[in-house]
């Protein structure tokens, strides 16, 4: 991808044809990234199987009574578990920084055949993708399979495979590599970063499943519902808050309070790295193929020749102008708009942890309408198209916001830059200095009428402590001629509040753009909006099948449920044996929370009140049995229960 930008700009310069003959002639391109793409999808494919042969069954199939052999082989492979996987999280958002420039690839246009239909296009580029994905898929499963040996090596050798290729394809042709040379380098280091570290982490689990292989150290863990960060959670949420807050630092209470106890999933991650590469090598593009254009321009517009010459056409004076003021403002917005996006990949993280917490504590209401509607089907599908569109988004709001940047600035530039720098301040007071003025008056009266209804219309403070006045009416005669008065001057300054509000909608609108934890649109047209769906769809897919409670509650379901088939399968199997093993389990995961234990008195009467209450519910006919108490509202009794 980088040769081609580099092409591209020796065009526009005009290098000698001769050159250009015998750099043709000594350098082959036979080993670009983009060839070798299809050409992966051999090995690929070999990976796939071999793995998949590898994969062992939990599950019985047609085919394992005619092959014995493969009885409990030839399993289904998946890349990685997006919704619970936490500790292999970083090694997946390598993985993913491996595809950027492939998903870069899939926004070029030109690997659509000219000779192609125009209605077969979408199918050419959901078969690009299909491509894109199957050369990319060994990263994955070699990193998540069950045979880290097999994993390990193939991961490592078909890795090694692509940094070769990659390192090649940028040193192969160096005097392509533009003018100011190591373009390439630039543009692509964080893939050849992400390269070394699966290297890395390949080998490490090529060792560590060799050092257990020969028992000198043992990998096999447990599979369990619950992490130990879930698990915390739960702790800390049964036990009683402190009295006192510690005291926060300045940068937990300004720029982020950490949380010990709570996980990044490895799909968020994974977005991070992949959105933060993306955007940096389309930013990385852009600067490289139109600085040294800006460059040359400028340098031709400042020398002494075309500046001092009073003969020089004042049309072409007039544009090399406008295009050496654009280059400054292109320069100036690349930057803003570029430490703007890079500050929305960091701040998904801010939002995804206090919103899911949020969903997690029952309170939606405070980022989502009330007539909000998540739809199964659709969380779903957001769930695997989240990262995706997420890239799409942070790329399309860089250039919109880039765009809308230079078109300000340019606009700032003609009005009040220019005509300072040229010394025409009296012009520029003459045009500009009584709007200004009338801006200036405009905004001091209406300071000044929310001023004075708060020292004339409102009754004074209840309590000297209050910050603000009660809305409490007084002097009611002049507050209606006050309002009388202030509505024929409000319509003439409704137009301009009209288009400041016209105006504050376009800039919020062109910085939110690029994010997906925000609705672009007004609060209850939120479904309208895609990208927010999506994330709120996915959060709630999130909170459904990670909620720390939940999963903990499933994990004590699961762990009694295989210690009961333990007791049964065993050869001295009693009940009694079966419910004191059953109590004792029931007992132990309290005993980490010595505050929430008062006593095996007050833990027996709450289980007997629960089974009690539990059993007439199900029994709406056995209540007539029951002895009635004294006290006919006792919170004993099953109807305050069902009330309670």
């Amino acid at each position: 991808m980088g040769n081609e930008t580099a092409k591209g700009i020796e065009e526009d310069y005009g290098y000698d044809g001769d050159n250009d003959t015998d750099r043709n002639n000594t350098c082959n391109n036979f080993l670009e990234t983009e060839v070798f793409l299809y050409y992966s999808l051999i090995p690929s494919a070999f990976i796939i199987l071999v793995l998949t042969c590898l994969e062992r069954r939990a599950r019985r199939c047609c085919f394992d009574e005619k092959c014995p052999g493969l009885s409990g082989y030839i399993g289904v492979l998946t890349p990685f578990d997006s919704l619970s996987v936490y500790s292999n999280r970083w090694s997946l958002g390598f993985a993913f920084g491996v595809t950027a420039n492939k998903v870069l690839f899939l926004f070029d246009k030109e690997y659509i055949p000219d000779e192609l239909p125009r209605w077969a296009i979408v199918f050419w580029v959901i078969l690009m993708a299909i491509v894109v994905g199957l050369a990319m898929y060994p990263f994955f499963v070699c990193l998540a399979t069950r045979q880290p040996i097999a994993g390990a090596i193939l991961g490592f050798l078909y890795t090694t495979a692509w940094l070769t290729i990659t390192i090649l394809d940028i040193l192969q042709c160096p005097e392509l590599d533009t003018i100011r040379g190591y373009n390439n380098i630039i543009l692509i280091w964080p893939s050849l970063l992400c390269y070394l570290f699966l290297l890395g982490r390949f080998a490490f689990i090529f060792v560590k499943a060799v050092r257990d292989l020969l028992g000198l150290e043992s990998i096999r863990e447990e599979i369990s519902f619950l992490e130990d960060h879930q698990a915390q959670h739960v702790h800390r949420l049964l036990r009683k808050p402190p009295l006192q807050q510690t005291q926060k630092s300045w940068i937990r209470r300004r720029l982020y309070e950490w949380d010990p106890h709570f996980l990044f999933p490895s799909r968020i991650i994974s977005t991070v790295v992949l959105v933060a590469i993306c955007l940096y090598m389309f930013i990385t593009s852009e600067f490289i193929t139109l600085n040294p254009i800006f460059e040359e321009i400028n340098k031709d517009f400042t020398s002494d020749g075309l500046i001092s010459d009073d003969k020089t056409p004042p049309l072409l004076y007039y544009f090399q102008e406008f295009l050496s003021t654009l280059g400054g403002v292109w320069r100036v917005s690349l930057f803003l708009s570029s430490f703007t996006c890079f500050s929305y990949i960091f701040h998904l993280l801010v939002c995804y942890r206090r919103q899911i917490k949020l969903l997690r504590a029952g309170k939606r209401l405070h980022f989502l309408s009330i007539d909000f509607k998540v739809s199964p089907s659709h969380s779903v599908v957001s769930l695997g198209k989240f990262t995706s569109w997420q890239v799409a988004y942070i790329i399309w709001g860089y250039l919109v916001m880039h765009f809308v940047l230079i078109v300000f600035g340019m606009v700032i530039m003609y009005i009040a830059i220019l005509p300072m720098k040229e010394g025409r301040w009296h012009e520029l007071l003459d045009k500009w200095g009584t709007v200004i003025l009338s801006i200036v008056i405009v905004m001091v009266i209406k300071k000044l009428q929310v001023i004075l209804a708060g020292i004339f219309f409102l009754q004074p403070k209840i309590s000297p402590k209050d910050k603000q006045k009660p809305l409490a009416l007084d002097n009611r005669r002049a507050f209606i001629n006050f309002s009388y008065f202030l509505f024929f001057h409000s319509v003439v300054v409704g137009v301009t509040s009209c288009l400041m509000r016209l105006l504050y909608s376009i800039i919020i609108g062109t910085w939110l753009i690029g994010r997906v934890d925000r609705p672009v649109m007004p609060r209850g047209f939120e479904t309208r909006d895609n990208g927010f769906n999506t994330w709120v769809q996915m959060l709630f897919l999130d909170h459904y099948h990670t909620n720390p409670i939940l999963v903990c509650f499933c994990h004590i379901l699961d762990t009694g449920n295989k210690e009961r088939q333990h007791w049964k399968s065993s050869p001295n199997y009693s009940i009694t044996e079966l419910t004191e093993t059953d109590f004792k389990r029931r007992e132990s995961f309290p005993t980490h929370y010595p505050e929430v234990t008062s006593g095996s008195k007050a833990r027996g009467r709450a289980r007997t009140r629960w089974l009690l209450f539990y059993t007439l519910l199900n029994n709406p006919s056995l209540q007539k049995f029951r002895k009635p108490r004294s006290d006919p509202h006792s919170m004993d009794s099953p109807q305050n229960c069902v009330a309670r």
